[in-house]
């Protein structure tokens, strides 16, 4: 089941969301600054993407290229505008204060100083608007000795501990297939721009937010700081097991692979899934009664789980767990994801038309607001497409002035 997406919005037209009404200037590019304004934009926000004449988004030319079109860059701009300007250029910056008198928020994930370099940075933007919530997400954030170092996701995965225990047991650091030091940083963005525009809601004042790659990776190894800090042992990776908990992980079936997690939270579960695979003798066994004796003998217990699973394939074991309440999944590949029926019903693959591919498939809006929910409306713009729309409503200059500032470069 795909979701039909909306007619598209014209001459400034936007969707109704918890974020109607805030007009945000979208400087970033790549990855972590396009992904926080996408959830912006997907909540309503009038997401206007800056971006520079003739280039753009680096991300535009990064492949796989469909007739001319990123799939990497159309995964993470929908729902915004696009207007060209040269900040380079006098008259090109002195059009961005302009604008950015007249909007609520604007983002960048530059390395810092770059902006500065500019004339249009935090401090610059505040004189014309007190008012503007400015957000910079960074590598290493804006203070520290790291903070002019660039950072792409492999280095802020590396730094923040998750390759350290990512992996299986004994072997070499993996990254986290996703890009979660670009997309946690663009989430912890988007939260943190919300919180400051309810702050200003009380205020009146705006405020400049702060976002490190290398600190929200490591606000995601929270229990592996924990378990350091009680234990001074080093984490290291499990594979896909838990540290304490077992068995919480993947197992081999006879077609693919079954997830299991089982907890101490519902003690009846350890004794229902060895009936399950057939091993009741496992259930009054001293060394497996609880997930964490279970761990400590993990050595003993897993080539017995194993092999039982191994016997079945992952619909036969989810046909068995299933009804008795244990906690299990498939491990879907990626088109498996796209046909399953709850992801289906949770709208969470959709699809819009765009003018040169057809019917496009994206992700959904992960969060659902019973009264003012966000939704996919737009297919990501071309570059430049609504500039003239975009000078017009938030600057009132007329089409012979917008095509002068084309001619000369300047948009």
């Amino acid at each position: 089941m795909l979701v039909s997406g909306q007619k598209s919005h014209q001459k400034g037209e936007r969707m109704a969301g918890p974020l109607e009404g805030t007009t945000v200037l979208d400087l970033t590019w790549i990855l972590s600054g396009p992904y926080c304004t996408m959830m912006l934009a997907d909540m309503g926000a009038d997401v206007i993407k800056v971006e520079r004449p003739g280039y753009g988004d680096a991300a535009r030319g990064t492949a796989p290229i469909v007739n001319g079109d990123s799939a990497y860059f159309m995964s993470v701009n929908r729902n915004k505008r696009s207007m060209t300007l040269d900040l380079q250029r006098p008259e090109g910056r002195e059009l961005f204060l302009r604008l950015a008198q007249k909007v609520d928020v604007v983002v960048e994930n530059y390395t810092p100083g770059t902006l500065k370099r500019l004339g249009v940075d935090y401090p610059a933007l505040a004189v014309v608007n007190p008012a503007l919530v400015y957000c910079a997400i960074s590598g290493f954030g804006q203070t520290g000795p790291y903070a002019e170092r660039s950072a792409l996701d492999i280095v802020a995965q590396g730094m923040g501990g998750i390759m350290s225990i990512t992996g299986e047991e004994g072997g070499r650091p993996l990254r986290v297939g996703s890009a979660i030091g670009d997309i946690n940083a663009g989430m912890t963005a988007a939260m943190a721009i919300c919180a400051a525009l309810f702050e200003r809601s009380k205020s009146g004042k705006g405020q400049m937010v702060d976002v490190s790659m290398l600190d929200c990776q490591v606000a995601l190894v929270e229990n592996a700081v924990a378990r350091y800090v009680a234990t001074g042992e080093t984490p290291q990776p499990l594979g896909t097991r838990h540290s304490g908990m077992t068995p919480f992980q993947a197992f081999q079936t006879k077609d693919g692979w079954l997830v299991v997690g089982i907890t101490g939270s519902n003690p009846g579960h350890w004794p229902l899934f060895c009936a399950a695979i057939g091993h009741v003798e496992l259930i009054d066994d001293p060394r497996f009664l609880t997930p964490w004796e279970r761990t400590r003998h993990i050595v003993e217990l897993e080539p017995v789980l194993a092999g039982a699973i191994r016997q079945r394939t992952t619909g036969e074991w989810l046909d068995e767990m299933l009804p008795l309440g244990i906690p299990c999944g498939p491990v879907n590949t990626i088109p498996e994801v796209l046909q399953d029926p709850q992801v289906a019903h949770r709208e969470m693959i959709v699809e819009l038309p765009h003018p040169r591919l057809g019917r496009w498939k994206f992700t959904g809006v992960p969060v659902k607001l019973s009264r003012t929910p966000g939704k996919v409306a737009l297919p990501p713009p071309d570059l430049g497409q609504h500039t003239g729309e975009v000078l017009a409503q938030l600057l009132a200059l007329e089409p012979q002035a917008v095509h002068a500032l084309r001619t000369d470069g300047i948009v």
